[in-house]
Order: C-alpha cells, then sequence, then structure tokens
C-alpha cells in the first residue's frame, strides 16, 4: 500500500513542501494475490485497499480472462482505439511513435504494450495501484523485449517529475480512481507541453446500467444450470467459484464512476487539458460481449475451444463493424457503452 499522508510525504513520495520527489521503485510493495474474507470486509470502507485486493487477486488470470493478447489482434484493437480516440484532431503534428509514453493503471499492461508494438510509442512506464498487476505488466513487457519500466503509484500523485512523458494513455482506469480531475491535473503535470493523453475503455452511465445486468443475469443462470448432474463437467469447483464471488463483491468498491460523454470532457476541461474530445463505442457489440465474458468465467476454461473464441471474437468485431457504420449515426452516444477521451497539455 501507499505511505500514509500523515508521515509528511504523499503516496508516492510528494514532499508536503509541493517538491516532487521520485521515491525508489525497490521500495515498492508485493502483490498479495488472495486476500482473506477479513480483507475483504475491510476494504468494503476502504477504496484504495479494494483496488489493490482487486487487482492482485485478478493480476495472473487477468489477460485470459478478458481475452488479452499481444499479437496482431489485440495490436490492431489497441490502435484502433488511439486512432479513434483522436479522431478529427490534427494528427500531422504529432508525428508517430512518440519518445516516452506512460500507463496509468497499466493492469497487466494490454494497452501501451501493444501500441507500443504497433509503433505509436518508443519508450514506456508503467504505474498501477496493484503491485500484483504492475508485476505481470513488467513480465509482460520483458517477453515482448519492450524498453519498460513499473511502479506501484496511486493515480492521483504520480511518481515522475514534471514535464517527463510525451504521451499519457490508460484503458478502464478512470472509473476506479476516486478523484477523476485530480488525477487528469496529475497527468497534465507529468505531460510535456503540447503532450497529449488518450483513456479508453471507460464505462458510459446508461452502458454500464445494461451491461451489470447482463452479467449478472448470466452468472446466476450459468451457476445454476450446471449444478444439474449432466451438466457437472461444466461447472468449476465450489471453492473457485466463492473466491470468484467474493472478487466480485469488490466491484462494487473498486468500480467508482460511470460517465456522460459531455460530462467527462468537462472534467478534463476543468482539470487544464486543451483540445478535448470524447468518443463512444460498443453497443450493440456489448450485448454481446458481456454475457460471453461472463460466461467465460462461470466455466471450466478446458471447456471452451477455438470453436468457441472464434465465434466470440467473431462476434464482437462483426457487431462492432455494426455499431460504427450503422448504429453510431442514429444512436446517442452516450447509449454506448465505452467513452474515450483525449486532451492535450497547453503548449
Amino acid at each position: 500500500m501507499t505511505a500514509s499522508p500523515h508521515d509528511g510525504t504523499s503516496a508516492t513520495g510528494r514532499a508536503d513542501s509541493g517538491l516532487h520527489v521520485v521515491s525508489d521503485a525497490s521500495s515498492d510493495p508485493a502483490p498479495n494475490p488472495h486476500a482473506t474474507a477479513e480483507q475483504v470486509e475491510a476494504a468494503r470502507s476502504d477504496t484504495k485497499l479494494a483496488q489493490v485486493l482487486y487487482h492482485d487477486w485478478e493480476a495472473e488470470t487477468y489477460d485470459d480472462k478478458w481475452s488479452i493478447s499481444y499479437d496482431e489482434r489485440c495490436i490492431d484493437y489497441a490502435r484502433g482505439r488511439f486512432d479513434r480516440a483522436v479522431l478529427g484532431q490534427d494528427e500531422a503534428q504529432e508525428a508517430l511513435p512518440y519518445g516516452r509514453a506512460l500507463e496509468l493503471g497499466c493492469g497487466t499492461g494490454f494497452f501501451l504494450l501493444n501500441l507500443m508494438q504497433a509503433g505509436v510509442a518508443e519508450k514506456g512506464s508503467v504505474t498501477d495501484l496493484s503491485p500484483g498487476m504492475v508485476k505481470v505488466a513488467l513480465r509482460n513487457a520483458e517477453h515482448l523485449k519492450l524498453d519498460v519500466d513499473g511502479r506501484v503509484a496511486d493515480a492521483e500523485t504520480i511518481p515522475y517529475e514534471d514535464n517527463t512523458f510525451d504521451l499519457v494513455v490508460g484503458h478502464a482506469v478512470l472509473h476506479h480512481i476516486p478523484d477523476v480531475e485530480l488525477s487528469l491535473r496529475e497527468v497534465l503535470r507529468v505531460l510535456k507541453p503540447g503532450g497529449r493523453f488518450v483513456f479508453a475503455g471507460e464505462p458510459t452511465t446508461v452502458g454500464n446500467f445494461y451491461a451489470r445486468w447482463l452479467g449478472r443475469l448470466t452468472w446466476e443462470a450459468t451457476t445454476r444450470v450446471t449444478k444439474l448432474p449432466f451438466l457437472a463437467s461444466w461447472r468449476k469447483p465450489q471453492e473457485e467459484l466463492d473466491e470468484s464471488s467474493r472478487a466480485a463483491a469488490l466491484e462494487a468498491v473498486v468500480d467508482l464512476h460511470t460517465f456522460d460523454p459531455a460530462d467527462l470532457e468537462d472534467i478534463a476541461r476543468s482539470a487544464g487539458a486543451v483540445d478535448v474530445q470524447a468518443q463512444t463505442e460498443e453497443f450493440a457489440a456489448a450485448l454481446l460481449g458481456w454475457p460471453v465474458r461472463t460466461f467465460e468465467a462461470a466455466v471450466p476454461a478446458e471447456k471452451l475451444g477455438w470453436n468457441w473464441a472464434k465465434f466470440a471474437f467473431g462476434g464482437w468485431k462483426s457487431l462492432s463493424w455494426v455499431d460504427e457504420n450503422v448504429l453510431g449515426h442514429v444512436v446517442p452516444r452516450g447509449f454506448f457503452y465505452n467513452v474515450m477521451i483525449t486532451g492535450r497539455k497547453s503548449s
């Protein structure tokens, strides 16, 4: 966990004098992948503890759970999110690659590592409140032979000096941060003048409502039906289901926000960003994606083979095309599941 705000420094080394002091990565805490019931109960009233416990618990299996890879499929996906976020911006002045990029709330490194492979950035840094996630992200970077360093860090007090990065990115992170505007102020602080941020994969308020209900219904249906004797081989061991349920209970604590796209733009402008623009995506694709992912989490992995993976990815890709080329022109942007936002630090 981070240091106490009462010990003379902030959570990641910002001294009370206002000077920013970058602390040593060797002091980062170790992962705790198996939270006890008592720890989970304590986390209900401590959102940052909940973030650590939940994401440490998921770190080693997160890529499998969300079908994350570091090959052409996810490289194209990450680059597609980046390109869509900056749609309409003047990219002629931003010759790729960026020199140094930071991923905030990196998870396993999905967004930055795939963007680096897509040629968006040369060198990277990853931060997350979860030690387990930072560990996996750095391991993934090492396997990919990418130039990446990492820190366990609070997104509200980023442990890097002013004007360090050319680009800051994040995927599905802003909705976990208690004070989003404060975090974006930190993002702007560590960006170089004119630097860009891109955050994708954030839940809209309307999209989160229907996605959560689809997930709950799928989980209940799957775990009930697999109690039938002739479907017993499709049921995970009860202890795994119980652990999943404990982790899911923390989602109400770690998922702090949903966003209306216009409100998110206002937050970014209030933080001091310029050239702010939000885009949304995934409506029909989300209606398929959430039941699919929930079903995958509820049954043994060995039961789902190549044909299932082909159906899941192919279905999502086809419906994403429908979203972008048809529904995006007639459905209000707030009804889509994902919102992404970009902006700059003023020059």
